[in-house]
């Protein structure tokens, strides 16, 4: 894995070159800046599967080109924009996407194996519930980083004079969890299943 985080390294000196605005970059890498060295940190004494370290590496990218275009004027965005005539770039609802998208397979990796839920069906409904106390507490910051910076935070917030973005941020998250859950699960149960046994899992 040291070369994903290599790549994750060097993406991340890439976005912080002429961002758009220095501030909304310090705070969308806020999460790799604090998350990226714990996992460094804990590569031996609790490893990740392959399939949830290369799932963070890739919600990192996204948090990092948000970072540095801002969330609103990411060029893909305005691509997708234009293809499908919507009335604003639809990049921040990818990055909410992938808020309940990959933090709902890093949750169901701990929470299998160090035995925090015994039984999958309650796994998936405790992860969703996770992934939602993430996600409004995520707009919870956006809302005081506003309250803190006045102005300076529009670009951070991201709205495009959306009133419902709040609550269709937590929506993208919670079919970000759903469709993660549904789809990988499986692949998950494998990947987990070649773990050492002394790493605490539960046995899919």
């Amino acid at each position: 894995m040291t070369l994903l985080y290599a790549a994750v390294c060097l993406a991340l000196l890439w976005s912080g070159i002429g961002p758009f605005d220095r501030t909304t970059w310090w705070l969308e890498i806020a999460p790799i800046l604090i998350g990226f060295p714990v996992m460094w940190l804990t590569r031996h004494r609790f490893r990740l599967t392959t399939l949830v370290y290369v799932l963070i590496a890739i919600h990192a990218v996204i948090l990092m080109v948000g970072g540095h275009w801002s969330y609103a004027r990411v060029p893909a965005g305005f691509w997708v924009q234009d293809w499908f005539a919507l009335s604003r770039n639809p990049y921040d609802k990818l990055g909410h996407l992938a808020q309940g998208f990959v933090p709902a397979m890093v949750a169901r990796e701990i929470f299998l194996r160090q035995g925090v839920v015994n039984g999958r069906r309650w796994a998936a409904f405790l992860i969703t519930c996770f992934v939602l106390a993430l996600s409004a507490t995520y707009e919870l910051i956006e809302w005081w980083a506003a309250l803190a910076l006045g102005q300076g935070a529009d670009e951070f917030l991201g709205t495009q004079g959306d009133m419902w973005d709040t609550q269709s941020d937590m929506f993208m998250a919670f079919i970000g969890a759903t469709v993660a859950l549904a789809l990988l699960s499986r692949w998950h149960d494998r990947q987990l299943s070649t773990l050492p046994s002394r790493e605490g899992r539960t046995r899919p």
